[in-house]
């Protein structure tokens, strides 16, 4: 069963009233700007940018775009002793324009792998800018909306979120530093703009998930990413990314930018080594092919499906397969899009060595909103 929340009517006389109706698609993290936005300056933005700062830029920050996004394994036993195996997504957009308020979007997901069901709500709002902290702030983050929520400094996070038939309740940490992508903590969007980027790409967890009514005891792991920056979703455009996180407690991250015409962009990778050390893998040594493709009976988008990683200079061959084929959210509530955003399994070698592993994936730019849907944004 797929669940979405419905806004609260008075929201939805505030987004009509100002014509947040927008025609297209964006991304996942970013509102549509399919014409109602005012102009920005997308790029180029002042150079050198000052360097990320921690934990000043754990906090948010007054740009045109944010999100702080979590995706993670969990696996628990109930009081009764059944095995119960999870993927889960929760996110976080803060998109500022101009004199408006902040406007914020949450995004819940849970991959029931033990029963192959997916399920996922969505949440959206205005809040006053007084809830971001001025710059130089050291107290990390604490976004929320509706009951959701998520919590974090310095790798210590806490999150809380709750849909029809599931919840959870998380803590999160990591015993590894925040790894910069792009070498020093930036990457670009072509004409949309530069973001800030980082991850902190293994997250012990622990806590509950809520499920049907039973209580389960579950730990696993995570990954989590935080960008910021004056960079805006051009129409029509969108993204490959790819989180991994192998058994020999090394972490890859490959993020594959297109424009509208789905020519790339930019190709980042990063590898992160046992012992927290992060690295660049050029675009030339990085080869993604897609082994198959997945039609959405909601949208009719047609998206890659599994894919084989191939890194030369690491020694890396790897086999990612989606735990369950339909993890593809419809965010027309909140974000105005649709996409895949989905648990995977891995396996393959690494230093001529067998390994397995765990990831997720996210795919944008594939699905249109269904046909008669209206996408929300802010002004």
């Amino acid at each position: 069963m797929r669940t979405r929340s419905a806004l609260s009517l008075s929201l939805v006389a505030l987004l009509t009233g100002l014509s947040l109706l927008l025609v297209g698609c964006g991304m996942p993290g970013t509102v549509p700007s399919g014409g109602s936005l005012p102009h920005v300056a997308a790029a180029p933005s002042p150079t050198p940018l000052p360097p990320i700062q921690f934990p000043q830029d754990e906090a948010p920050h007054h740009n045109l775009t944010e999100w702080w996004y979590y995706t993670g394994h969990l696996h628990g036993t109930d009081v009764s002793g059944a095995q119960h195996m999870y993927g889960f997504e929760l996110t976080f957009f803060q998109t500022l324009r101009g004199q408006f308020s902040p406007y914020y979007a949450a995004h819940f997901a849970i991959s029931d792998i033990t029963r192959q069901q997916f399920h996922y709500d969505q949440r959206a709002g205005f809040a006053p800018l007084s809830v971001i902290p001025p710059p130089g702030s050291t107290g990390g983050f604490n976004v929320s909306l509706d009951g959701w929520s998520a919590q974090g400094l310095n790798g210590h996070d806490t999150l809380k979120a709750a849909m029809d038939g599931y919840s959870i309740t998380l803590q999160l940490s990591s015993d590894k530093p925040a790894a910069l992508h792009g070498g020093n903590g930036l990457i670009t969007y072509g004409s949309g703009g530069f973001s800030y980027y980082y991850s902190r790409p293994l997250m012990h967890v622990s806590g509950t998930v809520q499920d049907a009514g039973v209580q389960v005891a579950v730990t696993g792991q995570a990954w989590m990413d935080h960008q910021w920056g004056n960079f805006v979703s051009l129409a029509g455009a969108g993204w490959d990314w790819f989180s991994i996180q192998l058994a020999n407690d090394t972490q890859y991250m490959f993020y594959i930018i297109r424009d509208a015409d789905k020519r790339p962009l930019s190709v980042v990778g990063t590898a992160i080594g046992a012992d927290g050390s992060a690295s660049e893998i050029p675009a030339t040594e990085i080869t993604i092919t897609a082994l198959g493709s997945w039609t959405s009976p909601h949208t009719g988008g047609v998206y890659p499906s599994g894919w084989r990683v191939v890194v030369p200079s690491h020694q890396l061959t790897l086999t990612l397969t989606p735990l369950l084929l339909d993890q593809e959210l419809i965010t027309t509530q909140s974000t105005g899009v649709a996409y895949w955003e989905g648990a995977v399994g891995i396996i393959g070698t690494a230093q001529e060595k067998a390994i397995s592993g765990e990831g997720y994936v996210e795919l944008t730019g594939y699905a249109a909103l269904p046909s008669g849907s209206a996408s929300a944004a802010v002004p």
